[in-house]
């Protein structure tokens, strides 16, 4: 079949469908380095702004595939939707060329909060706008770790057909028990960038802790965020911002320093920030991480106390850990790591984290090698490391896999959505299942 790539990045859907023998037509990318190599790796070049291209200058094709921007429904992001200035507007485009060319089959991926953005309200829309160009659409939330990939990254897959789905189902998920990091990594990858010496410095801070820890108790399975001990600030009935600078003068904040050591112009900045919002009352969650850690404190004060001086040299979010290896040996260089603006995450090293586009500071650290994946590495990671060419600097190459679409969910989905109808099987052989990747049946949600 012939399909079309939009937001095409490094390609993902690309490799995806053409491992099963479908040919791509077309690809929109608005990134004119990731346009050059899109070039290179597949021979074709792709056209800049999809939203600058008439639909008459789209070739004739059988499926839609489009990763569009996830930063107006991300968490992460400013979650303005469909009212955000540069990348709102783009889902508008897709339903254009959906109506004009009327593909029979559409593949689309995002972020999981896509569909509770607005209180659902904006899922709502898509889907009525997609069922009105003449789709039957299912859903369904896939990260590549249920399929054999190590690495956990959850996102919202959008099927449809102009014919109906009672022939696709979602692929089975695969046994997660043997996942390991250490099949997508180099051995002594000559690229690999050690971790730096602040860093080093903070994750042996946070040994030092976890050493401390009494063994006959688990570890926390609450992010321990060390500027609560000993802060004293209200949280519960009332919030900082409600009480006003001149109350809060009387009471500690992060690390038990006591506020009124701060100008009164300048005493919200020694809250944590996550105190500083202007709400007169803390959602739920943040409250019970607050009364969390306050009552840890009181628990272990005191061997927290010599212990927390050494914690202040970092930011914020070196000041919080997220201990993720229940039971484990509680040696953090044993692990997987990963900076985070939440805090410092420590993982078993069965997965990676989810590659983050934003920064490269949030790639994976492999802790008993002392050092950040390679890009290489996280190619695979993306099922994307049979291309030949990645952005040559490092933080370009980063950025483009973590907005990249694993191909091998791709494979997966367009093998069974894709796959001839069953009025047409009767001339296929087993081994021709085979050499598709077929799916076996199981239950979707058709919407």
């Amino acid at each position: 079949m012939r399909f079309i790539d939009l937001f095409a990045g490094l390609g993902g859907f690309h490799v995806g469908l053409a491992s099963l023998g479908h040919e791509c037509v077309f690809a929109s990318e608005l990134d004119t380095h990731l346009q050059e190599l899109y070039e290179k790796n597949f021979g074709l070049r792709p056209h800049g702004d999809i939203r600058t291209i008439s639909a008459d200058l789209v070739p004739s094709h059988d499926v839609l595939c489009a990763g569009s921007p996830c930063q107006p429904f991300s968490k992460a992001g400013g979650q303005q939707g469909f009212d955000c200035p540069r990348w709102g507007d783009l889902f508008g485009h897709v339903l254009r060329l959906l109506k004009h060319h009327k593909p029979k089959f559409l593949i689309l991926e995002n972020v999981p909060n896509l569909e509770r953005h607005d209180n659902g309200d904006t899922w709502s829309q898509l889907q009525r706008e997609l069922c009105a160009a003449g789709y039957e659409i299912s859903t369904k939330h896939l990260s590549p770790h249920q399929y054999g990939v190590p690495q956990i990254r959850e996102r919202v897959f959008i099927v449809g057909s102009r014919s109906g789905l009672t022939h696709f189902a979602w692929p089975q998920q695969a046994d997660e028990a043997d996942l390991s990091i250490s099949s997508v990594l180099d051995k002594n990858p000559e690229d690999a960038k050690p971790i730096s010496s602040h860093a080093k410095k903070c994750l042996q801070v946070w040994q030092a802790f976890i050493k401390a820890f009494p063994k006959k108790e688990e570890l926390p399975s609450f992010p321990i965020w060390s500027m609560e001990f000993g802060a004293t600030y209200p949280f519960e009935k009332e919030t900082p911002h409600a009480l006003g600078s001149r109350r809060l003068r009387k009471y500690r904040g992060s690390h038990g320093i006591p506020l009124s050591w701060y100008p009164a112009a300048l005493r919200m900045d020694g809250l944590p920030s996550y105190a500083c919002t202007k709400e007169d009352s803390f959602p739920h969650w943040k409250v019970l991480f607050i009364q969390q850690n306050r009552e840890f404190y009181k628990r272990h004060k005191k061997w927290i106390k010599p212990w927390l001086p050494r914690i202040l040299d970092f930011p914020p979010s070196f000041q919080k850990l997220e201990w993720n290896c229940k039971g484990e040996k509680r040696n953090i260089w044993d692990y997987v790591i990963q900076f985070r603006a939440s805090g410092v995450r420590i993982k078993r090293p069965t997965t990676a984290p989810s590659l983050i586009a934003m920064t490269t500071t949030q790639v994976p650290i492999i802790g008993w090698e002392r050092r950040y994946m390679t890009p290489r590495e996280c190619a695979r990671l993306q099922s994307l490391h049979e291309l030949k060419h990645l952005p040559h600097a490092p933080t370009r190459a980063f950025k483009a896999l973590g907005n990249a679409v694993n191909s091998e969910l791709v494979r997966l989905i367009g093998a069974s959505l894709l796959a001839p109808r069953p009025e047409h099987r009767a001339t296929l052989t087993a081994g021709d299942f085979n050499r598709l990747g077929q799916a076996e049946p199981a239950n979707h949600a058709a919407i």
